[in-house]
């Protein structure tokens, strides 16, 4: 293959689109969505960050200005963890606006997260927000598919496809010049978007994982760099093999259609309705159950806690709680606190595994919609998809044990047994010594192993399709 002669078509595929009135008035347009998406991304990240800082600042210095207390009482007072958003979540909001920001840990029980901007905004939230990935994903590929569709289709149709062959340019040359124009005209917006969020990262203030940001914003990029070649070659591919140029048109607008909307939601109905998800009265009341079989630590009569008493009891040799080495109302807290988490998290994680199953109906549709792929990828690396929720969750049930436990420990040494001389609080230094809720993002190669699926299904999309240029390049029609 001769590269000038590539070149020389592909420079006058893009010379005919900007010759176009429509391709100007798209770039305005899309320069102007692009600014605004920007703009509106990185107040609301800006905003939200400060509040949510500012918010936790406060609830820790609420918690340190507690007086003098009863350590169980400071369990039960409890505290807040908040979300802190990605800075890549400027870029593609994912779930952002319908998870929950802030979850109340307390002493004995798990509570959900609370204060989602759908919560707290109208129906319209949910036909989305303008972001700078649905540009990328949604409307930069239809822009994509216009500008493409004729690009070789009318070339035979106008009898101009023989007349380049017949002048000695090859199939193949004329193929990939081809795609290499319209993937140039993709590169604009691209890669004007993604200096945009560059720009973006490198002046972030609340960002502290640097370094794990870029390698993030470098994954992205990537992704998108494959996933727009991807279309390009569909378009191709599908200009070749229509009988006209208004076919392919039809059949690439189809196409957007069933990878766009179709496909993605027909498989999340079908997503629950294989895996209906359990109603939370449903799994307070298996909860509150296993609870009650297991034994309530409050009630000095329970079953379950006078036999581990008698044990404790036997195991130090002594008759009484008062002459136990530690209190035994601490003691029985804790034992109460393991058990009670542990049944919190058994049906947190069947939840999750029903959740798990009915992403995945969709998940694997990636092998026949590259969206799919592209659209779990976007979310996975920029910190706005469910696992990325799921982590923070997770994070913030292990801080709320570790507060619980810590509370109880405090009770064990220095709360005196009932009956025994001695104070009944201990000195608020203790509350200032606890070290607040801090949440790191998930590790990026956790990240990789979440979305594996996704990215072997670009990278397979992307040789089959590169195949199919080829193939086509031997076998092109010129009439």
């Amino acid at each position: 293959m001769r590269k000038n002669v590539i070149f020389l078509l592909a420079r006058q595929l893009c010379k005919d689109s900007f010759r176009s009135k429509v391709m100007i008035i798209a770039l305005g347009l899309m320069i102007f969505l692009v600014l605004f998406s920007a703009y509106s991304g990185w107040e609301n990240y800006h905003d939200q960050n400060f509040t949510r800082d500012a918010i936790q600042d406060e609830v820790q210095e609420s918690w340190e200005n507690n007086p003098d207390k009863h350590p169980h009482r400071m369990a039960h007072y409890g505290s807040f963890a908040l979300r802190i958003k990605h800075i890549l979540s400027v870029f593609d909001l994912g779930m952002e606006n319908f998870v929950g920001n802030a979850v109340f840990l307390e002493a004995h029980k798990q509570n959900t997260a609370n204060f989602s901007e759908a919560s707290m905004s109208t129906g319209l939230l949910r036909f989305g927000e303008v972001s700078l990935a649905m540009l990328l994903k949604i409307i930069v590929p239809l822009l994509i598919f216009y500008l493409g569709y004729a690009t070789i289709a009318q070339e035979r149709e106008s009898s101009t496809l023989k007349l380049l062959i017949g002048q000695g340019i090859s199939r193949k040359e004329i193929v990939i010049g081809k795609w290499l124009g319209l993937y140039s005209l993709a590169l604009i917006f691209v890669v004007s978007t993604f200096l945009v969020l560059l720009c973006f990262i490198l002046i972030a203030s609340h960002d502290t994982a640097h370094g794990a940001s870029l390698l993030r914003y470098g994954v992205l990029l990537f992704s998108y760099l494959l996933f727009f070649a991807i279309l390009c070659a569909i378009t191709i591919l599908v200009s070749a093999f229509s009988s006209s140029a208004k076919a392919a048109l039809v059949k690439l607008l189809g196409i957007w259609l069933l990878f766009v909307i179709i496909v993605p939601k027909s498989l999340q109905a079908i997503g629950y309705y294989l895996h209906p998800t359990p109603s939370k009265i449903e799994i307070e009341t298996a909860v509150a159950e296993d609870l009650i079989k297991l034994g309530d630590s409050h009630n000095p009569n329970d079953p379950h806690f006078t036999a581990l008493k008698d044990s404790v009891l036997s195991a130090h040799n002594v008759t009484k709680v008062e002459d136990l080495p530690f209190n035994y109302g601490g003691f029985v807290m804790a034992k109460g606190e393991a058990l009670s988490t542990a049944v919190y998290l058994k049906y947190q994680k069947e939840l999750y595994e029903v959740y798990t199953k009915q992403n995945d109906v969709e998940r694997y549709s990636a092998f026949i919609n590259p969206y799919t792929a592209i659209k779990n990828v976007s979310m996975a690396f920029s910190g706005t998809d469910f696992h990325s929720f799921l982590h923070f969750k997770d994070k913030a049930e292990a801080y709320r044990f570790k507060l619980a436990q810590e509370m109880n420990r405090l009770q064990m040494e220095y709360i005196p047994n009932k009956g025994k001389a001695g104070p009944n609080t201990i000195s608020s230094k203790f509350w200032k010594e606890f070290p607040p809720f801090e949440y790191q993002f998930m590790p990026i190669s956790r990240v990789f192993k979440n979305e594996l699926i996704s990215i072997i299904a670009l990278l397979l999309w992307s040789i089959l399709t590169f195949f199919g240029l080829f193939k086509l390049a031997t076998n092109l029609k010129a009439i």
